[in-house]
């Protein structure tokens, strides 16, 4: 192809797996482009680090819990990767963090236990390693009773909700209402969280908030303690009201994925990878067994871009990047690639059960043991394109994005490694 860049590898999608796959392969030496049409699911979940919540009933310790899981899900893509690798990638993580653009902000957990934390209505949701900002918010830290703190000018977080269903769980909970003045184009999470960066808006803040709590309360905002500065507001506000506080994941904008997002594109970055967003891959040149180049359209004009490997991390059917067409064939639309896990013609796609599991939940492009492609031997997959998980219900999506990111990065390196010994 003409006017084509060449790199050691070309990560597709934006996302925590493709980030985290690029981030480990720069670090390594390797010329790295992550190529993405826009930010992943990051901006969408609530920035948490989930492993293993459920299997089916709540998982309280996911390291003990992966190896059993995996034995029982051969076809999971735990099973592959074991518990070696998650761990290895989790601790990786928490180095990036600390290291990472937002001074002294923080994960923590490990494989150890589950946190019970609240989501925005009140149900209890079970996560590896949580944001430091939302740690004292599991229902396991202690008897305190919980103060949820909401407000007008937020609309798509109701305090009331979340501390009637936290009752209902045994968590002794109230909601308090405080006025919040902000501009239209601020009424939602981001724009919240950037009032709270601000140290003398949240001064006044906590003044007024202080008024309106009880001893032995625990304070539950709504995720929004700063877009830039989330530990030195979260260590203000506990100062200044004199107990712990924590937040609580909210409808998207999620202020925690951005800042994820952001650690983890500024691993990428210090190492010297390069992140294009708004470049959707919508070709590719492929000859037998290997993807030689893909082509992207962006400002008007394509662009290519050839490697020796590449790492598909596109994601699944929320993305867009496997779809259901009108004549119900489904396909993978970023490379092509053969999926598994399709029902067969005789059998349903879908059952009338809302929360049930449906047939087509564990379609995944088809890869071989050690993640690769069917078929294509330079192609490695990760995260929610892989098949065989039904992440929002086993609470596994970030682990997976993680681990197989990781694992993804490894084996190209691993393999460059071996070809260039064999050159030699």
């Amino acid at each position: 192809m003409r006017g084509e860049l060449h790199y050691d590898a070309v990560v597709i999608g934006a996302g925590t797996a493709g980030l985290v796959a690029g981030a480990r392969l720069a670090e390594a030496g390797a010329r790295v482009c992550v190529l993405a049409k826009g930010v992943g699911s990051t901006h969408l979940a609530p920035g948490t680090i989930d492993v293993l919540g459920h299997a089916p009933e709540r998982v309280s310790s996911p390291g003990g819990a992966l190896e059993e899981f995996a034995a029982a899900h051969p076809d999971h893509p735990y099973a592959a990767l074991g518990a070696e690798i998650v761990n290895d990638s989790l601790q990786w993580f928490l180095e990036r963090v600390a290291d990472g653009p937002l001074a002294g902000y923080r994960y923590v957990g490990s494989l150890e236990r589950n946190h019970v934390l609240p989501t925005a209505i009140g149900a209890l949701r079970p996560s590896a390693l949580v944001p430091e900002t939302m740690a004292a918010g599991d229902a396991q830290s202690g008897s305190d009773r919980v103060c949820v703190v909401g407000s007008r000018s937020l609309r798509d977080f109701h305090p009331a909700l979340c501390a009637a269903n936290l009752s209902h769980a045994g968590i002794a909970a109230r909601a308090v209402d405080i006025e919040i003045e902000v501009d239209r184009a601020d009424e939602n999470a981001l724009g919240l969280a950037r009032r709270f960066d601000d140290p003398d808006w949240r001064k006044g803040f906590a003044a007024r908030l202080a008024l309106k709590l009880q001893a032995d309360e625990r304070v539950g905002l709504p995720a929004v303690l700063g877009a830039r500065d989330p530990h030195g507001v979260l260590a203000d506000l506990e100062r200044r009201l004199g107990r712990r506080v924590f937040e609580i994941p909210t409808l998207p904008p999620s202020v925690p994925g951005m800042r994820l997002f952001e650690i983890l594109r500024s691993a990428l970055r210090r190492a010297g990878g390069r992140l294009v967003l708004g470049a959707e891959v919508v070709g590719h040149d492929r000859s037998s067994s290997r993807v030689n180049a893909v082509a992207t359209h962006a400002g008007g004009r394509d662009v290519h871009y050839a490697a020796p490997w590449f790492v598909l991390a596109a994601g699944g059917f929320a993305s867009g990047a496997i779809e259901l067409d009108s004549s119900w064939a489904t396909h993978e639309r970023v490379l092509g690639l053969p999926l598994r896990g399709v029902p067969d013609q005789t059998e349903p796609r879908f059952v009338a059960e809302y929360l049930a599991e449906q047939p087509m939940s564990r379609v995944g492009v088809a890869v071989d043991a050690e993640l690769r492609a069917e078929g294509v031997e330079n192609v490695l997959v990760a995260g929610a394109a892989l098949p065989g998980a039904v992440s929002w219900r086993e609470g596994s999506g970030e682990g997976i994005a993680l681990a197989s990111g990781s694992h993804a990065a490894n084996l190209v390196l691993a393999q460059a490694g071996a070809r260039t010994g064999a050159a030699a």
